[in-house]
């Protein structure tokens, strides 16, 4: 019997495998969401599989495909586990979202970030990347190409003395994002990043907490007057993941309300 699809409504995600760090919360959790309405199977990734269990379990009812990884993006081993477990589940990989990253713990001039501080900023906001970009590329070779997006932060853009460990991570960032793209276009495998600006996430609750104002700072400072929703930065994931950004590598795109216009 021949079935005739209508084709509008396929998503533009349709048959794609995307692994997701982060993706508990936030950002991450949003895309998480969005990538399988737009029809991807996920594997989303975090520290603690029993976070993400709500949302494998949201997106199996409604008819999507999910499943969870345990990753310790502080462990190098962990992150290659949590990629060698993506092939396991799919034999494959056609999308990466390298969304997972933390704050500094204290908040405050460079010379009173403490050398612990700047380890970890190291380790989670910039080696973590590293570890999963050479991983998730090991997989997407063997299906012939892929799409991998990375998650800077505006605070990557320009003097950061509030966070400055965190920014300098993550300028960092941008540039091996940038070299990865030109490095791997030859084999068919793109790679971008975004830069949020304040988004309303459990992050920045925490950090508007720690230093009360923030949010009310960035709001004042967008032009747009508000804090992105996680979903709005998660769209923008979407379609560099998307075959209709299939000319599109090496850019590190802005989602910040004009903040950094």
């Amino acid at each position: 019997m021949t079935h005739n699809i209508d084709t509008s409504l396929v998503g533009p995600l349709a048959d794609k495998v995307i692994f997701i760090t982060g993706a508990s919360r936030g950002i991450g959790a949003a895309a998480a969401r969005l990538f399988a309405n737009d029809g991807a199977a996920v594997v989303l990734a975090a520290r603690s599989t029993a976070t993400l269990d709500r949302i494998v379990t949201d997106i199996r009812a409604d008819g999507g495909t999910a499943d969870a990884v345990t990753v310790d993006l502080a462990d190098r081993d962990s992150i290659r586990a949590a990629v060698s477990r993506v092939e396991e589940l799919h034999g494959r990989l056609d999308g990466a979202f390298n969304n997972g990253g933390t704050m500094q713990q204290q908040t405050g001039p460079l010379d009173t970030t403490s050398d612990d501080d700047v380890e970890e900023q190291f380790a989670v906001n910039f080696r973590a990347h590293w570890t999963a970009m050479n991983a998730e590329v090991v997989l997407m070779r063997k299906s012939g190409g892929g799409a991998i997006v990375n998650t800077s932060s505006i605070g990557s853009r320009r003097a950061n003395p509030f966070l400055p460990a965190y920014g300098a991570m993550k300028r960092a960032l941008n540039s091996i994002t940038e070299t990865a793209a030109v490095t791997w276009a030859p084999e068919g495998i793109r790679v971008n990043g975004i830069t949020p600006g304040g988004t309303a996430t459990e992050m920045m609750q925490a950090w508007d907490e720690a230093t009360p104002g923030i949010i009310e700072a960035n709001n004042a400072a967008t032009p747009m007057g508000r804090m992105a929703e996680p979903r709005e930065v998660a769209e923008v994931a979407a379609w560099l993941l998307s075959d209709r950004a299939a000319m599109v590598t090496g850019a590190i795109i802005p989602v910040d309300g004009g903040a950094g216009a």
